[in-house]
This record gives C-alpha cells, structure tokens and sequence, in this order.
C-alpha cells in the first residue's frame, strides 16, 4: 500500500498529455481575459478619457456623493446583521439536531437561486401601499418602499446567505467537542463563542463578509424594483451608473463604475491576501 501511495503521490494527478493541460489553461486564461479583465480595462480607460480631473468631479457632485453614501451606508449595516445571522444559523444548523434541519438550510440557499428582481417585487407586495403590511404601514406613517428601509430590506436579502453558508461546513467539519470540554470546565456559554467558536472560525467568517460586502455594494436588480431610483436620496452606486448612461452622461457613468469596480478590486485583494496568508489553515477548515 506505501509502494502504491508513494506510486501515485510522485506522478501528476491526471494522465492528460502536457498539451491539453496546455490547452485547457490557455483556454482559460483567454476566457478571464475575454469576459473579466477587457471590460475592467474598458471602464477604467473610458473613466480617464478625458482626464482625471473630469472623472473626479463626476464623482464629486451632489448626487454621485449621495449615491455613494447610500451604498457604504447600506453596506455598513448589513454586513453585521448578516454576521449576526449568519453565526446563529450555522451554530443552529451544525450544533444541533432538529426536525426541518435541510429545509432551513434549503430556504438558506433560497436567494441563490432566485432572481433579485423577483425579490424586489416580493418586498413591493409584501410592503407597498397595497401589500401585505402595506395599510398598516400607511396608518402609522412608516415608509419601506421608495425608502431607506426598502433599500435595506433588498441588500439583506441578497446577501445573508454568503456568510451562513461559508461558517455552516466549518463548524460542521469541527463538531462539538472543543465546546462540550469548555463547557466541562465551566465556561458560560457566550465565553465558549468567545473563546472557542470565534477562533476556529475566524477566516471563514471573514471571508464570508468580503463576500457579502461585495455584492451588497454591487447589487440592483432587487434594490432598483424597491427604491424607486430616486436620485440623491434612494439612488445607489449602480442605479445611479445605469441612470447616467441612459442619460448619455457617459464620463459620469464611467467615471463612478470605475469607483465601484475599485472597490470591488479592494474586496477582491483582501480577499486573495486572506487566503495567500492563512492558505494552510483554510485548506484544513474548508477540507469536506
């Protein structure tokens, strides 16, 4: 058997011939060159196409700083519900056993697979003037559509799945028996979070919050059907790109997708420096 582990351990794990592997990568690299790094270019040299100072100022007026505002504000109150969501589900759901365990996680996924658009509408016929909480709302002068809240019910949304689903396998794959012998010991049971839970899964929440903070500053089809795109007060980062391309403001439009697109980058380098620093570490968490 050691024969045969060291056998297979010292060859390449396929039999394909060294110019498919070629080939396959090559294809690859000119599918991301294609479809990911061009339109990137693009964007940053439609932005700077009439200088640096032209881009600036389109991301200096009213409604642009509005936009943006809106955006981190947005992005700055998700990201710890979702957190706080996202360690209650996985600590429900990999702790303990209970009748509807793979319907919780089913409902989990539910945003993946459906349409922000469609999400959008939902919250409209849920909270709109003529939904389901809509006159009660009305009666109590509470505004959800065409509102901040609105824009907020959208981004969680779309985005509290990013972090349960990245800490549900972690803590899975770690079971019980650190926090069963903490609790042996004394320990309460928010110093066993603490102490214990948070540590082991450290790096796989931050990397479910890059993740969620990510698409919460990039999302727009559930924020664009709730918002009304209001400009300068339920307008965000990309409805207002999309509202100043149609209105062939096309520096503007450049000039704050190029913003967005930078911090996307920003999420993606944290990111890529998350798992280029602790790789070793992720690999054994995220190990099925």
């Amino acid at each position: 058997m050691a024969d045969i582990n060291a056998a297979v351990g010292s060859g390449p794990v396929t039999g394909e011939r060294a110019a498919t592997r070629i080939m396959l990568i090559c294809i690859v690299v000119l599918f991301v060159i294609i479809m990911l790094l061009a339109p990137l270019a693009v964007i940053f040299a439609s932005a700077l196409s009439q200088g640096l100072a032209v881009a600036v100022a389109a991301i200096m007026t009213p409604d642009a700083l509005s936009a943006i505002r809106l955006t981190l504000t947005i992005a700055a109150i998700a990201i710890p519900l979702n957190i706080v969501f996202g360690l209650a589900a996985a600590w429900s759901i990999a702790k303990f056993d209970f009748r509807g365990k793979s319907m919780l996680i089913t409902l989990i996924d539910l945003p993946f697979s459906v349409s922000p658009v469609v999400a959008g509408l939902a919250l409209i016929l849920v909270y709109g003037s003529h939904g389901l909480f809509g006159a009660w709302l009305h009666d109590h002068d509470i505004a959800i559509v065409f509102a901040f809240p609105g824009i907020l019910l959208a981004s969680l949304f779309v985005t509290f799945p990013f972090i349960a689903r990245e800490l549900i396998p972690v803590m899975q794959e770690q079971g019980t028996s650190e926090e069963e012998a903490a609790l042996t010991l004394g320990a309460s049971g928010w110093r066993v979070l603490r102490t214990v839970t948070l540590p082991n899964i450290r790096w796989a929440l931050l990397y479910g919050v890059l993740l969620s903070n990510a698409r919460a500053m990039g999302e727009f089809g559930a924020v664009a059907v709730i918002s009304g795109k209001i400009r300068g007060e339920t307008a965000t980062m990309p409805i207002m790109i999309e509202m100043l391309y149609n209105e062939y403001l096309t520096a503007a439009a450049f000039s704050l997708s190029a913003l967005l697109a930078l911090l996307a980058l920003v999420t993606l380098a944290l990111k890529s420096m998350l798992e280029h620093r602790y790789a070793g570490e992720l690999a054994a968490t995220r190990r099925p």
